[in-house]
C-alpha cells in the first residue's frame, strides 16, 4: 500500500483486481487454489432478522409493514446510530464503491457504499450494476454506511444485540454495523427497492429469471433450498439474474449485477455454471471450507454453516444476459421443497391460484439444516421473501396477479422436494426430472398434456411428461400408504388455510377459492 493511500485512509472505486490485493494484504481473507477469495464472516453467517430496523417517520408510518421482520426506530435514535457510525468509518480505512441498482432506466438507483473491509466494497462492486464513470462526484440516490467492526450497544444504541440493520427512507440511507455476513448489504439494499418499486406501480419480486433464443422469459420464485438459483442458470437459456428483479412497463429487468449462490454439496455435474462462476478470480467464498495446504476447497463441509456462500459477477455464467433485461414474462414458476411429499413435481395454475401459492410462500425445512429442527417443518414466506417485503403481502400479491392476467402468463407450482412420502420416508425429487418437467412446462409440450385435479389442493397435474415416471406426477400415487397421504395432504392443507387467513378479506374471493378445500365431516 502506497504512502499517500495510508495517510488517505480512503479508497473510491477501487477495481476488483486491487480490492483483491487490499483483502490479502489486510488479512481479511486468502485465495483458494483457482484464485478465489475465501473470507469467514465469524459470529453471523446469514442475516439476522431480529436486528433490521425501519425508521417510522411520515413517510413510512402508513406505508411500511411494520412487524417482526420490519421492526421500528425512532427518527432520533436512527440519527444518533449514524453519527455514530459514519465517524468510526472516518476514523478507519474504508472503501466507497458507487454502483447502480436496476437495469431499468426509468427505475435505477444510484447508491454509495461506505464500507471498511476491502471484501466487503469486492462484493459490493460483484452484486450491483456498474457506477457511472465520475459517480463519486455526485449526490447518490441511497448510501450505505457498512461498519462490522462497530459494535451497537442495545442500552445506548436502542438495538436488540450489537448488530443492527437500520434503513431510513426519508435520509436515504442505510447503516449497517456488527455483522460481517455480506449478505445484509445485499438485502437491505432489495429491501429498500420493495418499498420504492411499488410505489411508482412496478412490481418487485424476490425471484430469478431467464430467458431462451427467441427471447421468452421465465422468472423463478422460491426460498432458500428449493432450486432457484440451480434451475435458473441453465446451458440452453440466457441468466438475466439469480434473485431480485422488478417488472414495469416493458417487461422484467434484473436489480443487480452479480449473483450470489448457496453452494454448499455444489455439484460440478448438476451445477456446472455455478460451479465454474465459484472457482474464478474475483469470486468470494464466504465460510467455505478449505484445505490449508492445497487450498482447495471442500464444499461438502458445513461446520461453519449450511449457508456457505458464493459471490461473483454475472458476466461468470457463460450465457448470462449482460443487459440485465427482457421482455414481459411467458411463465412463472413457483418453487417449493416440500419435505412432506404432499405436492405434485409440477401443477398448472390460473392466475388466481398463482396469486394464492404467491401470498403463501411456502417450502419446508428438514432436519438438520437448523439448530433444533428434527422433523419436517412448513415454512410460510409472503411473496417467497417476507424479510425483505416492506409493504403488507397483498400490495404484491395484487401487482402480480394483475401483471399476469395483462400479459397472459403461464404459472406453474414445482415440487423439488419429496415424493413417495414424507423427508425420511420418501425420495428426494431428482433434480434431472425436475428440469425435464420444467422444459416440457417452457416449451410448451405440456399446453398439450391431459390434466387430473388434485381433490384438495385443486392442482391441474399432467398425467404423463416424457422422460418422467408417470407415477410420480400425481403425489398420491407415489406413496404405498395411501391412507397416510391423506392424512399428510389434510394436515398440510389446514397449515395452507391458517396462514392465508389474514390476506383472504384483502385479496379477491376467487384467489381463496383457489386453495385446497378441507372435505366436510362424513365425506
Amino acid at each position: 500500500m502506497h504512502e499517500s493511500e495510508q495517510k488517505a485512509k480512503k479508497f473510491v472505486n477501487l477495481s476488483s483486481a486491487v480490492l483483491v490485493e487490499h483483502a490479502i494484504e489486510g488479512k481479511e481473507g486468502v485465495l483458494s487454489d483457482t484464485g478465489a477469495l475465501i473470507t469467514n464472516t465469524k459470529k453471523y453467517t446469514g442475516r439476522s432478522p431480529k436486528d433490521k430496523f425501519t425508521v417510522i417517520d411520515r413517510q413510512t408510518e402508513a406505508k411500511v409493514w411494520f412487524s417482526d421482520i420490519n421492526k421500528k426506530m425512532s427518527p432520533e435514535h436512527a440519527d444518533t446510530l449514524f453519527t455514530r457510525v459514519s465517524q468510526y468509518l472516518t476514523e478507519h480505512p474504508h472503501y466507497v464503491i458507487d454502483c447502480t441498482v436496476g437495469a431499468s432506466a426509468d427505475y435505477s438507483l444510484k447508491l454509495r457504499v461506505t464500507t471498511e473491509r476491502a471484501w466487503h466494497a469486492l462484493f459490493a462492486r460483484n452484486m450491483f450494476l456498474k457506477g457511472l464513470e465520475g459517480a463519486h462526484k455526485q449526490a447518490p440516490d441511497f448510501a450505505i454506511y457498512h461498519a462490522p467492526g462497530f459494535l451497537a450497544v442495545p442500552e445506548r444504541d436502542h438495538t436488540n444485540s450489537e448488530a443492527a440493520v437500520v434503513i431510513d427512507y426519508t435520509n436515504r440511507r442505510i447503516v449497517i454495523c456488527g455483522t460481517e455476513y455480506a449478505g445484509e448489504i445485499k438485502k437491505s439494499v432489495f429491501t429498500v427497492m420493495n418499498f420504492l418499486l411499488p410505489n411508482a406501480g412496478v412490481l418487485s419480486m424476490h425471484c430469478s429469471a431467464n430467458k431462451n433464443a427467441k427471447g421468452d422469459v421465465a422468472i423463478f420464485f422460491g426460498l432458500s433450498g428449493t432450486g432457484k438459483t440451480t434451475l435458473s442458470a441453465d446451458s440452453t437459456r440466457s441468466l438475466i439474474g439469480d434473485d431480485e428483479h422488478g417488472w414495469d412497463e416493458n417487461g422484467v429487468f434484473n436489480f443487480e449485477g452479480g449473483c450470489y449462490a448457496k453452494v454448499i454439496n455444489l455439484s460440478k455435474k448438476d451445477e456446472p455454471e455455478i460451479y465454474h462462476a465459484s472457482k474464478q478470480f474475483t469470486a468470494i467464498l464466504e465460510n467455505v471450507i478449505y484445505d490449508d495446504v492445497t487450498r482447495e476447497l471442500k464444499l461438502d463441509d458445513n461446520r461453519l454453516t449450511e449457508n456457505t456462500r458464493s459471490s461473483y459477477d454475472i458476466s461468470f455464467i457463460a450465457n448470462a444476459c449482460l443487459t440485465g433485461k427482457g421482455g414481459h414474462p411467458n411463465h412463472i414458476v413457483m418453487l417449493t421443497c416440500d419435505a412432506f411429499g404432499v405436492l405434485p413435481p409440477i401443477a398448472k395454475l390460473s392466475p388466481e391460484a398463482a396469486a394464492y401459492y404467491f401470498v403463501n410462500g411456502y417450502t419446508a425445512k428438514v432436519a438438520g439444516t437448523e439448530r433444533g429442527i428434527k422433523a419436517p417443518e412448513a415454512v410460510f414466506s409472503a411473496c417467497f421473501g417476507a424479510p425483505f417485503m416492506a409493504h403488507f403481502p397483498v400490495v404484491y400479491a395484487r401487482l402480480l396477479e394483475k401483471r399476469i392476467k395483462e400479459h397472459g402468463v403461464q404459472c406453474w407450482l414445482v415440487n423439488t422436494g419429496w415424493s413417495g412420502g414424507p423427508y425420511g420416508v420418501g425420495s428426494r425429487m431428482k433434480i434431472s426430472w425436475t428440469r425435464t418437467m420444467l422444459q416440457a412446462a417452457l416449451d410448451g409440450a405440456l399446453s398439450q398434456a391431459e390434466y387430473v385435479t388434485h381433490p384438495i389442493f385443486r392442482l391441474s397435474m399432467p398425467k404423463a411428461v416424457t422422460g418422467v415416471p408417470s407415477e410420480i406426477l400425481n403425489p398420491r400415487d407415489a406413496w404405498k400408504n395411501k391412507v397416510e397421504y391423506d392424512a399428510a395432504a389434510l394436515k398440510l392443507a389446514r397449515l395452507f388455510n391458517e396462514n392465508y387467513e389474514p390476506y383472504s378479506e384483502l385479496l379477491a374471493k376467487e384467489i381463496g377459492l383457489s386453495g385446497p378445500v378441507m372435505p366436510k365431516l362424513g365425506e
